[in-house]
């Protein structure tokens, strides 16, 4: 099956998740589930953008000139009375313009002596005066729903006076990792052994698309105990079950009759694609199954090119795997053959600025360092010809 089919038949049937209420301070990095509208308008008043004097424009028109001060307005003390004809309030910013003021003589731009302040500048009418509204009015929505929280997002939440936001539940995304040959980071392995590493990176990749994962641990190649890690998965209401290896075709591959026994779906197996051809997906009940590769790289490719939009469709995004576009190679790259293809690349730029991806030599799918050493994946589709240095070719950033 092409990549796009795939996705698009494990996306097909995506439920969103609930809404739920999140207190202002724990909403960072949450999605919004609706359009959030200001409850206020701000600023509610003409505010003064700058420390001085609150004056009529009139009264400053020729300088210098001298005006009488009748008062003071600290922000978050407005001033009661009204400006006059030859008259200033001494003002700071943010506090309100007072009643007759209409323009901001600034401190650096006035000399004070006693009640008395002598304009040496002739400010404009309205300067530094922020009207009512300036930023936004009341009822404007000015957070679209399905956008993901961030610092800017959240000040401007509170900003509008929302101490609770509207959010979609996060997708619990149960982690099983398969195989005799694992053992546990910080565990001595056996003479036929190796550590456990894909879990680690797709349970970071899950809590950064806005899921929470939980970990299963390790199960055995043995039926009954792997039965029973799903088993948890499902009494845990994951809403996506993530296994890792143990879905290819090996007499030890044994995660694809587990749970046909426990009644998954099966939606599809096996892609056209490198790295990553056993994936498998499906359903089990109402909690959706992907199969990931045992191979470090090819899981963490697959969980970047179709967990993360799952996990995004649950929360109501559209997002893909990140940023495409396009890059010069700076080294020959070979034919491809029916599979699509995703080249491990260093990421730098050409002299004139554009972007320059180099393919590392080995693409081995075991080969974790050199995914952790790339910038971009170079997207090769099906039959691709042979291309020269100098070529543009589409890419992935990562």
């Amino acid at each position: 099956m092409p990549v796009a089919d795939a996705l698009t038949e494990l996306l097909k049937g995506v439920t969103l998740c609930e809404t739920e209420t999140a207190q202002l301070a724990d909403a960072n990095g949450r999605v919004l589930a609706q359009d959030l509208a200001s409850t206020r308008t701000q600023p509610p008043f003409a505010a003064s953008a700058m420390d001085g004097y609150a004056v009529r424009a009139e009264d400053v028109a020729n300088v210098p000139a001298t005006l009488t001060v009748i008062g003071e307005a600290p922000a978050g003390h407005g001033f009661e009375g009204t400006v006059g004809p030859g008259q200033a309030v001494r003002i700071f910013t943010g506090a309100p313009v007072p009643n007759g003021a209409d323009t901001i003589l600034i401190q650096e731009d006035a000399i004070r002596d006693g009640d008395k302040v002598t304009a040496t500048e002739s400010p404009a009418r309205g300067l530094f005066v922020r009207p009512a509204g300036l930023d936004f009015s009341e009822g404007q929505i000015l957070i679209a729903g399905g956008a993901k929280l961030g610092y800017r997002d959240l000040a401007l939440a509170a900003a509008m006076n929302h101490a609770e936001l509207p959010v979609r539940r996060r997708p619990v995304v149960a982690i099983l990792a398969t195989g005799d040959e694992l053992v546990r980071p910080g565990t001595e392995p056996g003479p036929d052994q190796i550590i456990a590493s894909n879990h680690a990176g797709v349970a970071a990749l899950v809590e950064d698309c806005g899921g929470t994962a939980l970990d299963l641990g390790i199960s055995p190649d043995e039926p009954v105990a792997m039965a029973g890690h799903v088993r948890r998965a499902i009494e845990a209401k994951a809403d996506i079950l993530v296994t890792l290896g143990g879905a290819s075709v090996g007499d030890h591959d044994l995660v694809q009759d587990v749970l046909g026994a426990q009644g998954m779906n099966l939606a599809f197996w096996r892609i056209a694609m490198r790295p990553g051809k056993p994936l498998m997906a499906g359903h089990l009940g109402p909690m959706k199954v992907l199969g990931l590769p045992g191979n470090p790289v090819s899981s963490l490719v697959c969980a970047l090119l179709f967990l993360k939009p799952l996990i995004g469709a649950m929360l109501g995004q559209e997002i893909g795997p990140g940023v495409e576009t396009e890059a010069v190679l700076a080294s020959p790259i070979g034919e491809n053959d029916r599979r699509q293809d995703y080249v491990r690349a260093e990421l730098g730029k050409t002299d004139d600025g554009r972007l320059m991806v180099t393919p590392f030599a080995k693409q081995d799918s075991s080969m974790l360092a050199l995914l952790a050493k790339s910038g971009a994946l170079i997207i090769r589709p099906p039959h691709a010809k042979p291309l020269p240095a100098g070529a543009t070719v589409p890419i992935l950033k990562l």
